[in-house]
């Protein structure tokens, strides 16, 4: 298995045990699968994946040390976030997500904004100026974009903190917001009153 990929496992109502034999097919555990492979081939393309379909009967006890016991049950990364019903799809991308950010770190220039956001265009502006290639995910159209922002911002800031965009990442580093980028590329700041302290401002 790929260091980098995330490990999916699906238990389905199906399989042998002793005398037991699941003889009726379940029609969410079909459902749940087909929602996975469309999942991973639409929202998370590109994120290198390990999918593992297993018959629950056969090794019933080894999703129940991590709390599942009723199929369709989806592990994510050995942790189980959807059992017992047709899987939701957001669920699923979230999850893969957050143990793809846990494993891969960000590199080269990144900013995570929203329409109509005067701090991102301002941020988008600075690196424009000063020649600087990034790429922009917006947050609102795209879950994959929020998910991944959300995932690697909250263990840098105050858990009590709000997460606000810009978000903002350097040659791989964390950055903050348009404040701060805008002392990397050597910009003048105007006040902003109105968008409140982002992840790195300093506490007053």
């Amino acid at each position: 298995m790929d260091k980098q990929a995330v490990k999916i496992t699906l238990y389905r109502w199906a399989g042998n045990w002793g005398p037991f034999h699941i003889k009726i097919p379940c029609g969410e555990c079909a459902l749940t699968k087909d929602i996975v492979l469309d999942t991973l081939k639409n929202e998370l393309g590109g994120i290198p994946v390990e999918l593992e379909i297993k018959d629950w009967l056969n090794e019933w006890w080894q999703p129940m040390l991590k709390g599942g016991w009723h199929a369709p049950i989806v592990m994510v990364a050995d942790k189980v976030i959807s059992q017992g019903r047709a899987l939701n799809r957001g669920v699923l991308t979230q999850a893969v997500i957050e143990a793809h950010s846990q494993q891969v770190p960000i590199t080269g220039q990144h900013i995570f904004g929203k329409q109509n956001c005067p701090h991102c265009q301002r941020a988008k502006t600075y690196l424009q100026q000063a020649n600087i290639e990034y790429i922009y995910h917006d947050v609102i159209t795209s879950p994959r974009a929020l998910y991944e922002m959300l995932s690697r911002v909250k263990p840098l800031i105050d858990p009590k903190q709000p997460v606000t965009v810009p978000q903002i990442w350097i040659d791989g580093h964390y950055v903050g917001g348009a404040d701060e980028l805008s002392s990397i590329v050597k910009q003048d700041v105007e006040a902003n009153t109105e968008r409140g302290q982002c992840s790195l401002s300093e506490k007053l």
